[in-house]
């Protein structure tokens, strides 16, 4: 028997009923997600602390913090971004109403992953829930804690006849994805995203896919060494550096090299002391399985800092590799854990060519004092986004899509991208029924002269004017 059918039925009743469409409704359930934020702050901390080791700090900033600001964005804008939207008329069509109406796809499938379990589960949720969308979410089932609030809790502040939570792992999943959908949004790694893809395929379901890859990052020979190793350290070991987003590998001369390895040294002691193992300010890595394959990347190259590991804690030390080949597994998978390869260039140029000869990814960077650096590398290079001088700071701002390109993703969201994302955009022009006269230019039997005066009418143009 199918577990999901009876869900899945109801929820496409709701959603032909049109009780999802008014902005009534949608705000309730965007109010509903912030009382689930706020009165549950707590137990969301203790379930990121005991899914990741996160601390307060961490989860403040980049879970709860963020999930609540794109709530209080959604519900301040959410008049604004619902509006017909017009646009710009021919001569032809003056006389005319033109514009974009969003309208929710329907039902919508999120599939969120381990490493943020909250942002990324709520985050598109806001975007899906703004749009008018009924909403199936699928935690993943590797940060158990999380999973089980989301699964529990989160329920009570919606509406239960438009939004569900199912539970299960890849092969729940996978049955799951057998059902029609009308979106599905997935975050997780390419080799995932392409089964998702996959099975949408079979029903010409879009997708939003929000993958991962090796995000470079460019450290120019003219910069401040130990203000670019405060910046690379805290975003490479944030949530021990399990962030799709993380700057995955250094490019940099050797002779900045050298000047970079004491300032990481110097940065990691302050941010997590003298034994990181003790500190509450490092996470720790999900799972015995993850342990397992980052504590096989220690073998690559040379360990310049760091390495230890305790696998009873999922501990892996703050560590920086050098002396690595291309063709080592570090350098072949995304590294998704506290581990910085440090891999010598002789030129910009040889950075740049480095970078293009793989695949696309998510985020780069470059740190340098030279402005014209910082461009070149933004001009020559693809990516789904890009900081310069900084890490990651360019997802803290709603305003910019977030979302990959080629093998790091497809679609983007934040802010009002993310309803966007969730709305099919409908052309619409209103025609009057009347003054068919006008419309004898177009019929046969064709002439030249109508031709010509049918093509200029046919032209896009502003036009004050109201009569053909």
């Amino acid at each position: 028997m199918d577990p999901f059918e009876d869900t899945l039925r109801r929820l496409r009743e709701a959603f032909a009923s049109g009780r999802t469409r008014p902005a009534e409704f949608r705000a309730a359930q965007l109010e509903g997600l912030g009382r689930f934020l706020r009165d549950n702050r707590q137990l969301l901390l203790d379930a990121l602390a005991q899914d990741l080791h996160k601390s307060t700090f961490e989860a403040e900033v980049s879970e709860i913090a963020i999930s609540q600001s794109e709530v209080d964005l959604a519900l301040r804008n959410l008049q604004a971004w619902m509006k017909d939207e017009r646009v710009s008329k021919n001569l032809a069509t003056q006389l005319d109403s033109a514009f974009i109406r969003k309208e929710p796809f329907g039902l919508v499938l999120i599939i969120a992953p381990w490493n943020y379990p909250l942002n990324l589960t709520l985050v598109p949720l806001v975007g899906a829930i703004a749009a008018g969308n009924c909403v199936v979410l699928k935690p993943s089932e590797i940060s158990k804690s999380m999973e089980k609030v989301l699964a529990e809790v989160l329920p009570r502040y919606l509406d239960q006849g438009c939004f569900a939570v199912v539970l299960g792992g890849p092969a729940e999943t996978a049955q799951l994805l057998e059902h029609r959908f009308d979106h599905v949004f997935f975050t997780g790694s390419p080799c995932v995203g392409k089964i998702v893809m996959a099975a949408a395929a079979k029903h010409l379901t879009p997708v939003t896919l929000e993958l991962g890859g090796k995000n470079p990052c460019y450290v120019d020979d003219d910069c401040d060494p130990q203000t670019v190793a405060n910046r690379v350290a805290w975003f490479r070991y944030f949530n021990a550096g399990q962030t799709c987003v993380a700057p995955d590998y250094v490019l940099c001369s050797p002779e900045t090299r050298e000047r970079l390895l004491p300032a990481l040294q110097n940065a990691i002691a302050r941010f997590y002391g003298d034994d990181p193992q003790r500190s509450p300010n490092l996470g720790h890595i999900i799972s015995q399985k993850h342990f397992k394959r980052l504590q096989g990347l220690l073998g690559c190259g040379r360990v310049a800092i760091g390495g230890q590991s305790d696998e009873s804690e999922r501990y892996i030390a703050p560590t920086v590799l050098v002396d690595v080949q291309e063709t080592e597994p570090v350098m072949q998978e995304e590294i998704f854990g506290p581990i910085l390869p440090l891999v010598s260039v002789r030129s910009l140029d040889e950075a740049i060519d480095f970078i293009n000869r793989r695949e696309k990814p998510l985020a780069l960077y470059a740190f340098s004092n030279s402005s014209q650096v910082v461009q070149r590398v933004l001009a020559q290079t693809s990516s789904g986004g890009f900081c310069g001088n900084d890490g990651f700071m360019h997802m803290t701002l709603a305003s910019l899509p977030f979302g990959g390109v080629g093998n790091s993703g497809m679609g983007r969201y934040h802010g009002k991208f993310s309803f966007d994302t969730f709305s099919h955009h409908r052309a619409c022009l209103l025609r009057s029924p009347g003054m068919e006269k006008i419309n004898d230019l177009r019929y046969p039997p064709y002439s030249l002269r109508n031709l010509r005066v049918l093509l200029v009418a046919m032209e896009e143009r502003r036009c004050s004017c109201t009569l053909l």
